[in-house]
């Protein structure tokens, strides 16, 4: 791991070791190369605890022969990768069955849970999940702005604060570049894109064949590729399986697995309005917009010209990654329970609607325009009337400077005060 990753710490530590107060059996999930190793050798350190790391195959065969033996540890055990020796989650469960105390085990993991074969059903009830995501801007430049607990304590003073002094280049570098810790550390564009290429390369050929059979195993990298194409929109199964000359069923199955190995998240349609005019279906996002830039081969030069079609194909990685940078702050704020996009069949949308624990709502708008009019509030306007008192606030985004409160719980904000601090004005 790159020193990117052993530098930073990262903010899910701190609700880890929380819910491992409560919980028996923590799964961190995330795609492979993110950190989650190095996440757990600092647990460890805190914990005291054992660590079985399964990307080692002595380690891998010996757990796989007797995992009863190899997790019987008065400690906790920590288990990294587990996904290689599954057959372990059933020695997990045969010990909670003896005692379901919390804080005996934290698993990582590079698939998503429910895509291994066996291991859905192993610890139902007994298993808390948290994502491993990407870095997050902030950590990166170890900030703590919180911008969605401020939202939910004081979202008027959010709207306060100094300018910001971030350029649309800015941006673009920090989207285009992504949050993986091994393509933070390259030493230039070139080096980077290797690295993403083969990154891709073996997660399609290793990690998505380890799940399933694919018959058309080639047709992967096209699907990844158009679902890039379609990012930050909703989801076209059709066109998309047209572009790969496959059926749309198998395109579905292939998106799934996709989604299995964290290279793409669906992001659902929220609607807890009984309103029967929103849109079914969901959005794609890829994980990390260094990837998704790179497959479309969106270079830092080509998204900064002022021509009309840079200014289009900035949009929705921009949307992308204010959408992911939200999502990462989101998985260590514990108030936040769901959440996903809204959309109506009229066209009327809002791209991100977080959801808290008591019903509360938090929403997003993302804007590639320096200044905000009263059209891009149109879709926050129709979501704060339909949910009423429980809309706590909503915000456009947007690459312009300045913070201000523009209508009842609606905000304008630029996109860096989700790792800017706003009362210095320091990066």
């Amino acid at each position: 791991m790159t020193d990117v990753a052993r530098l930073v710490t990262r903010r899910i530590q701190e609700v880890v070791l929380e819910r491992h107060k409560e919980s028996p059996v923590l799964l961190l999930e995330g795609p492979r190369t993110v950190g989650k190793s190095t996440l757990l050798t600092q647990l460890a350190r805190h914990l005291d605890a054992a660590v079985l790391d399964l990307d080692d195959l002595d380690t891998r065969a010996a757990v796989a022969s007797d995992p009863a033996t190899m997790i019987d540890e008065t400690r906790p055990v920590l288990i990294d990768e587990y996904q290689h020796a599954p057959v372990v989650l059933d020695a997990i469960k045969a010990r909670l069955n003896r005692s379901g105390r919390p804080g005996q085990f934290i698993l990582t993991g590079s698939a998503r849970h429910e895509a291994l074969p066996r291991a859905a059903q192993a610890l139902t009830g007994r298993l808390q999940r948290l994502p491993i995501l990407p870095l997050a801007q902030s950590e990166i430049d170890r900030t703590r702005p919180d911008l969605l607990r401020s939202l939910l304590t004081d979202a008027a003073d959010v709207a306060r604060g100094k300018p910001s002094t971030t350029t649309r280049e800015d941006y673009i570098s920090r989207l285009v570049r992504g949050g993986f810790p091994v393509a933070l550390a390259a030493n230039n564009d070139r080096s980077r894109w290797r690295w993403i290429d083969g990154y891709v390369r073996l997660t399609l050929e290793r990690d998505v064949q380890e799940l399933s059979r694919v018959r058309q195993a080639h047709t992967l990298p096209t699907i990844l590729e158009r679902a890039a194409g379609q990012s930050a929109q909703v989801l076209n199964t059709a066109e998309l399986a047209r572009g790969a000359g496959i059926d749309e069923k198998t395109a579905r199955d292939y998106l799934r697995l996709l989604e299995a190995v964290f290279l793409i998240h669906l992001l659902p349609p929220w609607d807890r309005t009984l309103t029967k005019r929103t849109n079914a279906r969901p959005k794609v996002h890829l994980l990390d917009t260094g990837i998704s830039t790179r497959l479309l081969r969106l270079t830092s030069e080509k998204l900064a010209r002022r021509d009309p079609t840079a200014l289009t194909e900035l949009g929705h990685p921009l949307e992308n990654f204010v959408v992911g940078e939200l999502l990462k702050e989101a998985s260590w704020t514990d108030e936040i329970a769901g959440f996903g996009h809204w959309r109506t069949r009229d066209g009327v949308e809002v791209d991100l609607v977080l959801e808290t624990d008591d019903g509360g709502v938090l929403a997003f708008e993302v804007k590639t325009a320096g200044r905000v009019t009263n059209n891009d509030f149109r879709g926050l306007r129709q979501l704060r009337e339909i949910t009423g008192g429980a809309f706590i606030a909503g915000a456009v985004l947007y690459t312009g400077a300045r913070s201000y409160t523009y209508d009842d719980r609606l905000h304008v904000l630029p996109i860096d005060r989700l790792w800017r601090t706003p009362n210095t004005g320091t990066e």
